[in-house]
């Protein structure tokens, strides 16, 4: 069945798993703040949902006046709930949340390459890991040299899916900075470095396919 996305983040209210990742989510975009140049933070998120995990944050971070992000979510439920939260922040002039497709690269022109990428609760959703290897060469697009990318991959079945990712980032230039999993072990949050080049412009106009079915079980 198809995924009612609005739904699945009503679990935050209960799901300990979802509630720890979010709290690692927070801690490492809180840290890459923290470790950014003085001046204008640009900040990307793919598949966005309600931008909980950055207004979140942003609600007591003393370099909130520096960020300008970009936050991409296809469901309006989400959107209109996620603006109505930076409005109550007073960031309206700050943070733009697009209601469109995540997977288009044309959705990011004009706020990227950035500083800190957020692409929490895609790798799930990917069918197989030649897309995610499609999405990971296409980071390089969203990403300046340095920039810190924040993610998450669920396990399943005992199947500890997020070392596959760890092992790809890698390959793509990306350095880890740090990784732990939840505390009831099937959730894993990394982030890492970008140390290669950015691209003017991506390899492809789509440059990843998320699904709307549950291919794999831990969004």
């Amino acid at each position: 069945m198809v995924k009612d996305w609005f739904e699945w983040h009503d679990l935050y209210k209960n799901e300990p798993k979802l509630q720890q990742r979010l709290q690692i989510v927070q801690e490492y975009i809180s840290y890459s703040l923290n470790l950014s140049q003085p001046g204008l933070i640009r900040v990307v998120s793919v598949c966005a949902g309600d931008g909980r995990d950055l207004l979140g944050t942003l609600s007591n971070h003393p370099r909130v006046k520096d960020v300008y992000a970009r936050l991409v979510e296809l469901n309006p439920q989400l959107v209109e709930r996620g603006q109505q939260t930076i409005e109550s922040l007073g960031l309206t002039k700050q943070i733009e949340f697009i209601n469109g497709d995540a997977t288009l690269s044309c959705n990011y022109v004009g706020a990227v390459p950035a500083d800190i990428v957020i692409v929490c609760g895609v790798f799930g959703n990917l069918a197989d890991e030649a897309e995610l290897n499609r999405l990971l060469a296409n980071l390089s697009f969203l990403s300046k040299q340095g920039a810190f990318v924040i993610w998450t991959r669920g396990h399943f079945n005992g199947i500890p899916y997020s070392e596959t990712v760890r092992k790809f980032f890698r390959e793509y230039r990306f350095e880890e900075v740090n990784f732990k999993l939840t505390a009831t072990g099937d959730m894993g949050v990394g982030i890492h470095r970008y140390l290669g080049e950015s691209l003017a412009a991506p390899k492809e106009q789509q440059f990843f396919a998320f699904t709307a079915f549950q291919v794999k079980p831990g969004k």
